[in-house]
C-alpha cells in the first residue's frame, strides 16, 4: 500500500530504530502529529511474560495525573443509594436488571468506555459476560470496577483512571492523553503508566520484565523509548 505525502515525511523526521530518552520521544510523537484532529497518545509496553499462565496476567487500573483528555462515558449497575451516589459522581448510565437485559438484548447501544458494578449488581451483571467480555467491559474486582465505593470509583474514572491488560502476546497498551498536552503533561502520564506496569509485575516472571517500549499517536508513527531511561524517570518521579 501506497505512503501518504504527510506519512512519509513523518517517516524521515525520526529514526525508526533508535530508541529515545522518554522526554525526546514525547517531543517526537507530537512534533510528528500531521492529522487535523487531536490525536490520542498512546504507550505500549513490551512485557516478560507468558500470557498463557494465569499466574502472569498483568492487569490493573492507573489513574493519570494529568487525565487522557476523553470524556469517559461510565455505566454502572447500582440501586437506591448507591445509584444516586453514582449519579452525583457523574455517571453516564445507571440501572439494575432491567438495564442488563437491556444490554444484552442490544436495545441499549454499549457506547461507553467502562462498566462499574457494585458487589450485589454482579448476580445480574454476571449473565452479560459474552457481551461485555469481548469489548473489555466487564466489571472485575482486580481492575476496581467491582466495588462498594461506586461514588468515589466513577470520579476517578472521570478524572483519568483507565483500565489495563496485557494481550495474548503480553504486551500492554493504554492511552496517556492527547497531542494537544503541554509534552511535560504526558512525560508525568507516561511515568505514572509505567510506574503502575512495573510495580505490576508477577513474582513468577523471570527475566527482564519490560522489555520494550513505544509511543505513538493515533496516525503516526511508533516511537521507541529506551527502557533504562524509562525506569530511571519513574524512579525519580516517585
Amino acid at each position: 500500500m501506497s505512503k501518504s505525502k504527510n506519512r512519509k515525511n513523518v517517516d524521515q523526521g525520526y529514526d525508526k530504530q533508535k530508541q529515545y530518552d522518554p522526554a525526546e520521544a514525547v517531543g517526537l510523537v507530537r512534533t510528528l502529529s500531521f492529522a487535523k484532529f487531536d490525536e490520542s497518545v498512546d504507550a505500549a509496553f513490551e512485557l516478560g511474560i507468558d500470557a498463557r499462565q494465569a499466574d502472569q496476567i498483568v492487569r490493573g487500573t492507573v489513574s493519570l495525573p494529568n487525565g487522557t483528555g476523553k470524556d469517559v462515558k461510565v455505566a454502572v449497575f447500582a440501586e437506591s443509594d448507591q445509584a444516586r451516589e453514582a449519579e452525583e459522581a457523574g455517571a453516564d448510565l445507571i440501572g439494575g436488571a432491567e438495564l442488563a437485559d437491556a444490554m444484552q438484548s442490544g436495545k441499549q447501544a454499549l457506547d461507553f468506555d467502562v462498566v462499574i458494578a457494585v458487589p450485589s449488581m454482579m448476580s445480574v451483571v454476571g449473565k452479560l459476560g459474552p457481551v461485555l467480555g469481548p469489548r473489555g467491559l466487564m466489571p472485575n474486582p482486580k481492575s476496581g470496577t467491582v466495588t462498594q465505593d461506586v461514588g468515589k470509583t466513577v470520579a476517578a474514572f472521570k478524572a483519568g483512571r483507565v483500565e489495563y491488560r496485557n494481550d495474548r502476546y503480553g504486551n500492554v497498551h493504554l492511552p496517556i492523553g492527547r497531542v494537544s498536552f503541554e509534552a511535560d503533561s504526558l512525560l508525568e502520564n507516561l511515568a505514572a503508566a509505567s510506574d503502575e506496569i512495573l510495580r505490576a509485575r508477577p513474582a513468577s516472571a523471570k527475566g527482564r520484565f519490560m522489555r520494550g517500549a513505544t509511543i505513538s499517536s493515533t496516525m503516526g508513527p511508533g516511537v521507541k523509548i529506551d527502557t533504562g531511561l524509562l525506569e530511571d524517570l519513574v524512579k525519580e518521579r516517585r
